[in-house]
Protein backbone atom coordinates (compact mmCIF):
# COMPACT_ATOMS: atom_id res chain seq x y z
CA UNK A 1 0.00 0.00 0.00
CA UNK A 2 1.50 3.08 -0.91
CA UNK A 3 2.28 6.13 1.40
CA UNK A 4 0.71 9.42 0.42
CA UNK A 5 1.78 12.48 1.84
CA UNK A 6 0.86 16.25 1.38
CA UNK A 7 3.65 18.28 2.12
CA UNK A 8 2.87 22.44 3.68
CA UNK A 9 5.75 25.11 1.76
CA UNK A 10 9.04 24.33 2.67
CA UNK A 11 7.93 21.05 5.11
CA UNK A 12 10.87 19.01 5.50
CA UNK A 13 10.38 14.81 5.59
CA UNK A 14 13.01 12.35 6.36
CA UNK A 15 12.91 9.40 4.06
CA UNK A 16 15.27 6.45 4.54
CA UNK A 17 18.19 8.89 5.82
CA UNK A 18 17.33 11.74 3.14
CA UNK A 19 16.44 15.13 4.12
CA UNK A 20 13.89 16.30 1.37
CA UNK A 21 12.36 19.91 1.62
CA UNK A 22 8.97 20.87 -0.24
CA UNK A 23 9.27 23.84 -2.50
CA UNK A 24 7.03 27.14 -1.76
CA UNK A 25 3.80 25.29 -2.48
CA UNK A 26 1.98 22.61 -1.12
CA UNK A 27 2.75 19.36 -2.70
CA UNK A 28 1.42 15.61 -2.30
CA UNK A 29 4.07 12.81 -2.67
CA UNK A 30 3.50 9.22 -3.17
CA UNK A 31 5.82 6.61 -1.61
CA UNK A 32 5.18 3.63 -3.48
CA UNK A 33 7.77 0.95 -1.46
CA UNK A 34 8.72 0.39 1.99
CA UNK A 35 10.37 3.38 3.50
CA UNK A 36 11.67 4.80 6.86
CA UNK A 37 9.54 8.11 6.92
CA UNK A 38 9.63 10.94 9.22
CA UNK A 39 8.17 14.50 8.91
CA UNK A 40 10.40 17.21 10.04
CA UNK A 41 7.76 18.54 12.65
CA UNK A 42 8.22 15.13 14.31
CA UNK A 43 12.02 15.56 15.29
CA UNK A 44 13.55 16.72 18.55
CA UNK A 45 17.39 18.76 18.13
CA UNK A 46 20.04 17.71 19.97
CA UNK A 47 19.86 20.44 21.77
CA UNK A 48 16.51 19.46 23.03
CA UNK A 49 17.40 16.37 24.19
CA UNK A 50 17.57 17.25 28.26
CA UNK A 51 15.20 14.87 29.58
CA UNK A 52 15.27 10.87 29.60
CA UNK A 53 12.93 10.66 27.44
CA UNK A 54 13.90 12.90 25.28
CA UNK A 55 17.58 11.47 25.07
CA UNK A 56 16.04 8.02 24.08
CA UNK A 57 13.88 9.35 21.54
CA UNK A 58 16.59 11.34 20.29
CA UNK A 59 18.86 8.19 20.19
CA UNK A 60 16.01 6.22 18.37
CA UNK A 61 15.71 8.96 15.49
CA UNK A 62 19.50 9.28 14.71
CA UNK A 63 18.71 5.35 13.91
CA UNK A 64 15.94 6.32 11.96
CA UNK A 65 17.44 9.01 10.43
CA UNK A 66 21.09 7.80 10.04
CA UNK A 67 20.32 4.45 8.76
CA UNK A 68 24.79 3.65 8.91
CA UNK A 69 24.64 4.35 12.88
CA UNK A 70 21.84 1.55 13.67
CA UNK A 71 24.29 -1.44 14.16
CA UNK A 72 26.05 1.31 16.65
CA UNK A 73 22.84 2.78 18.28
CA UNK A 74 20.73 -0.23 19.32
CA UNK A 75 22.75 -0.90 22.36
CA UNK A 76 23.00 2.58 23.96
CA UNK A 77 19.25 2.78 22.84
CA UNK A 78 18.11 -0.33 24.41
CA UNK A 79 20.15 0.87 28.17
CA UNK A 80 18.59 3.98 27.62
CA UNK A 81 14.82 2.31 27.43
CA UNK A 82 15.95 0.04 30.28
CA UNK A 83 16.78 2.99 32.14
CA UNK A 84 13.08 4.55 31.62
CA UNK A 85 11.73 1.21 32.33
CA UNK A 86 12.27 1.41 36.17
CA UNK A 87 11.30 5.10 35.98
CA UNK A 88 7.90 4.65 34.57
CA UNK A 89 4.93 2.28 35.88
CA UNK A 90 1.67 1.31 34.42
CA UNK A 91 0.26 2.22 32.25
CA UNK A 92 3.06 4.21 31.06
CA UNK A 93 5.60 1.02 31.20
CA UNK A 94 4.41 -0.65 28.11
CA UNK A 95 5.74 1.71 26.13
CA UNK A 96 8.95 1.89 27.21
CA UNK A 97 8.74 -2.16 26.40
CA UNK A 98 6.80 -2.13 23.19
CA UNK A 99 9.76 0.89 22.04
CA UNK A 100 12.69 -1.67 23.29
CA UNK A 101 10.68 -4.21 21.09
CA UNK A 102 10.56 -2.15 17.67
CA UNK A 103 14.68 -1.22 18.73
CA UNK A 104 15.31 -5.10 18.62
CA UNK A 105 13.31 -5.79 15.34
CA UNK A 106 15.49 -2.48 13.66
CA UNK A 107 11.76 -1.11 13.63
CA UNK A 108 12.89 2.73 14.37
CA UNK A 109 9.74 4.48 12.95
CA UNK A 110 8.01 2.44 15.40
CA UNK A 111 10.15 3.09 18.70
CA UNK A 112 9.58 6.58 17.75
CA UNK A 113 6.00 6.15 17.64
CA UNK A 114 5.97 4.09 20.87
CA UNK A 115 7.93 6.78 22.83
CA UNK A 116 6.05 9.63 21.89
CA UNK A 117 3.16 8.81 24.57
CA UNK A 118 5.83 8.86 27.08
CA UNK A 119 7.30 12.04 25.81
CA UNK A 120 3.95 13.83 26.70
CA UNK A 121 3.62 11.91 30.33
CA UNK A 122 7.14 13.46 31.06
CA UNK A 123 6.21 16.69 30.09
CA UNK A 124 3.14 16.82 32.60
CA UNK A 125 5.03 15.67 35.19
CA UNK A 126 8.32 18.40 34.12
CA UNK A 127 5.75 21.15 33.10
CA UNK A 128 4.97 22.72 29.85
CA UNK A 129 8.66 23.91 29.39
CA UNK A 130 10.03 20.24 28.35
CA UNK A 131 11.42 20.62 24.60
CA UNK A 132 9.22 17.89 22.46
CA UNK A 133 8.98 17.89 18.46
CA UNK A 134 6.31 20.56 17.06
CA UNK A 135 4.04 17.28 16.40
CA UNK A 136 3.46 16.56 20.08
CA UNK A 137 3.53 21.00 20.95
CA UNK A 138 0.37 22.01 22.23
CA UNK A 139 0.23 24.89 19.76
CA UNK A 140 2.01 24.22 16.17
CA UNK A 141 1.11 27.64 14.79
CA UNK A 142 4.66 28.66 14.89
CA UNK A 143 6.13 25.07 13.85
CA UNK A 144 8.40 25.09 10.91
CA UNK A 145 9.33 28.92 11.01
CA UNK A 146 13.11 29.84 10.95
CA UNK A 147 13.25 31.09 14.32
CA UNK A 148 12.81 27.56 15.59
CA UNK A 149 16.12 25.66 16.18
CA UNK A 150 16.42 22.73 13.12
CA UNK A 151 16.97 19.43 14.54
CA UNK A 152 20.43 18.46 13.49
CA UNK A 153 19.82 17.04 9.85
CA UNK A 154 22.73 18.31 8.15
CA UNK A 155 23.54 16.05 5.36
CA UNK A 156 26.05 16.44 2.46
CA UNK A 157 23.88 16.66 -1.22
CA UNK A 158 25.23 14.41 -4.02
Amino acid sequence: MALQLTLKPFERIVINGCVVRNSARKSTIVIETKADVVRGQDLLSKKAAVTPVNQAYFLVQTALTDPGLQDKLRSPIQKQLAALATTFGPPNVHCVFEAANFVSQGDFYKALRALRPLMKREAEILGATTPRPASLRETQGNAGHAHHEEPALSRDAG
